[in-house]
């Protein structure tokens, strides 16, 4: 609607008013003046110079991008699948063990307090103003995420601190380090079996670190997981390390003794009566007014000690009153011990204990490490010490996800995108000439990333996907005026025309973008970083892509000439009147084919090459006296043929 509708009239307007000069319009007069200096000085000339080197210049072109993916490659550009927005909230939980009593939990509380109230106290003094806004604590519950297992644990075990923070711009530090130093600063419990301080964070719901381990007994996971978080927790930047096979409460298992089975006792009367005695036993229940009453009969709470166990005593022998004798329970039952657990996962049959935790990301550097020492070195010798599987989840398994997501789309992207042109220049080779420039707005994009110092990421590659269709559209541009002028006009004089008028159009797309992408560029609130990866990716690809495609294009569209015209004299060479032609091409293709059976071939069938040649088994010699071969056929070829050609135009 706009290009059709609205434009038009705008340029009907705009071409009358030019009919005569207005001072007000010096500025532009100036700068039209200053561009066609340049474009005709300067611009022109070094088209041409473009297309008598094109070979050169594609060659050059590769190998900048050749070079950025180096950078990409040596790590000096870091690849980070999501950067969370900076936030100002931290949340601590803890749990008790079984048996700790609400002192207990106070006490923790307590401390955990003091921690923050003395890390403010120490932030403040280096950093000129306390980070800590405000702090909510509770017992009898947890905020936030919570904590895995806290369903089987009593309210008073549990306690959860909630900790706002000044806002981000504000503050020279991430909540990520915050979060780092509480965790050190608070001292252990005795009576505290778990606690994990989190930092809010948005985007996708997986943690930063998400291990599941799998294949053996729950015990044996329970093993593995402790030693994975103690491993993980030498590092600084992890925190809210947690796994959730949660502990249960105690167990008793009891077993019978000979003793016992001979005295006729059975596991279910004795759970019975130990039931009853610890927990009471309803005698009676009565109307009372419009409720009912129970009168239960219970042992005094003195009685319920440590060694309850240890002096009890259980009847044997018949029911009646007075009959029947009183033994321990000692003899009569063997006691075991054993904590369970509260919840156990199980994926396709397997029992699976998750690990998780959360890497600060403030140095991409040191987050790759760490995780890469995960990938490499804690896990493979996680499984060999407890015979489990292990699998990363959590950020790891969104990446997965996203990133072939993202193939796909690419790759509908760029099928429409063929489509769409050989429909437009009812070409086949046309298009691939037009999206030849797309991997070449990867020089920009990642020596973008170079400069500023910033991860790749997931935005990125989103930025990376809209640029395609963004950066074709000048080549799109330069393509279609070099074809209309090369009707009426040769294809070289036609391309360096082409690329000299439509200087102006693509300069102008490419500016319009990167200046109005500039300001979120240079945004330095903490709130905005995560959007930065994508401005980088696209005004650093669209400005690079620009003079790549002044470069590029060009030079594809002579190469594609000489393609033509070799084609078009190979073909000649192949009628029936060039009978000597066919000779020596069919010569020169059984010496290659001949050739490339006793080098590449031999090295790939045998895997190593003849004896007469060396008998060697690298593959990149094979494939150099491959081509040092051919290229020898080739010239004595061409010089046995030009002989025999001379001496007939001798003798005719």
């Amino acid at each position: 609607i706009e290009c059709f509708l609205i434009l038009p009239n705008h340029m009907k307007h705009a071409l009358a008013h030019t009919a005569k000069e207005h001072w007000y319009d010096w500025p532009s007069r100036q700068v039209n003046r200053g561009f066609r200096w340049f474009r005709e000085t300067l611009f022109r000339p070094a088209m041409g110079w473009v297309i008598w080197a094109r070979y050169p210049v594609i060659a050059a072109t590769v190998l900048i991008l050749a070079t950025q993916a180096a950078l990409f490659i040596k790590g000096d550009v870091q690849w980070r699948f999501f950067n969370a927005p900076e936030r100002s909230s931290v949340t601590g939980n803890f749990a008790m063990v079984p048996g700790a009593t609400r002192e207990d939990t106070i006490e923790v509380m307590r401390t955990v307090q003091q921690a923050v109230e003395d890390l403010g106290a120490r932030y403040e003094a280096e950093h000129g103003l306390n980070p800590v806004k405000y702090a909510l604590a509770e017992i009898g519950g947890t905020t936030g995420r919570g904590l895995a297992g806290q369903e089987t644990k009593e309210p008073d075990q549990l306690g959860s601190i909630a900790i706002e923070l000044i806002d981000a711009d504000l503050r020279p530090y991430s909540s990520f380090a915050l979060v780092a130093d509480l965790q050190d600063s608070v001292p252990r419990h005795p009576m505290l079996e778990t606690i994990s301080f989190r930092g809010w964070r948005g985007g996708p719901g997986g943690d930063a670190i998400d291990v599941e381990l799998s294949g053996a007994s729950s015990e044996t996971l329970k093993a593995a997981a402790e030693a994975l978080k103690t491993e993980l927790a030498q590092f600084g930047e992890v925190s809210a390390l947690e796994d959730n096979l949660a502990y249960d409460k105690e167990e008793l298992i009891l077993e019978l003794t000979p003793q016992g089975q001979a005295l006729g006792l059975t596991i279910d009367s004795l759970g019975q009566t130990l039931r009853a005695r610890l927990n009471g036993l309803e005698a009676a229940s009565f109307p009372d007014g419009t409720r009912s009453a129970k009168v239960r009969v219970e042992l005094p709470t003195g009685e319920l000690t440590a060694d309850f166990l240890d002096r009890m005593l259980i009847r044997t022998g018949p029911a009646t009153p007075g009959a029947g004798e009183y033994v321990p329970l000692a003899d009569i039952v063997r006691v075991e011990r054993r904590t369970g657990f509260s919840t156990i996962r199980r994926e396709n049959g397997l029992r699976v204990v998750s690990v998780t935790g959360d890497l600060s990301e403030d140095d991409p550097d040191r987050a790759a490490e760490i995780s890469e020492q995960i990938r490499e070195v804690i896990l493979p010798r996680l499984e060999e010490n407890y015979g489990i599987s292990t699998d990363m989840a959590g950020l790891a398994e969104d990446e997965r996800n996203f990133l072939s997501d993202a193939a796909t789309g690419l790759i509908l992207c760029l099928a429409g995108i063929y489509v769409t042109l050989a429909w437009v220049f009812s070409s086949w080779s046309r298009p691939m000439v037009v999206m030849a420039i797309i991997p070449f707005g990867l020089v920009g994009a990642i020596w973008g990333h170079y400069i500023w110092d910033v991860p790749l990421s997931m935005f990125s590659v989103v930025g990376l996907i809209g640029m395609v269709g963004i950066i074709i559209n000048d080549s799109i541009v330069l393509v279609t005026t070099i074809d209309d002028y090369a009707e009426d006009r040769g294809l070289i004089p036609a391309i360096v025309d082409g690329a000299a008028d439509r200087l102006r159009p693509v300069l102008l797309t490419t500016l319009t973008t990167v200046l109005g992408l500039a300001p979120l560029l240079y945004e330095t609130s903490k709130d905005a970083q995560f959007l930065k990866p994508t401005v980088i990716t696209l005004a650093y690809g669209l400005g690079f892509g620009m003079v790549l495609v002044l470069l590029v294009v060009p030079a594809l569209l002579a190469i594609g000439h000489d393609l033509g015209r070799n084609m078009r004299a190979a073909r000649r060479g192949m009628a029936p009147r060039a009978a000597g032609l066919r000779l020596a091409s069919g010569v020169l293709m059984a010496l290659v084919a001949a050739w490339f059976a006793v080098t590449l071939g031999a090295v790939l069938v045998t895997g190593a090459l003849p004896a007469v040649l060396g008998g060697g088994e690298s593959l990149a010699t094979a494939f150099g006296l491959f081509v040092a071969g051919a290229a020898a056929a080739t010239l004595a070829v061409w010089l046995v043929a030009s002989l025999i050609l001379r001496r007939r135009v001798a003798g005719a």
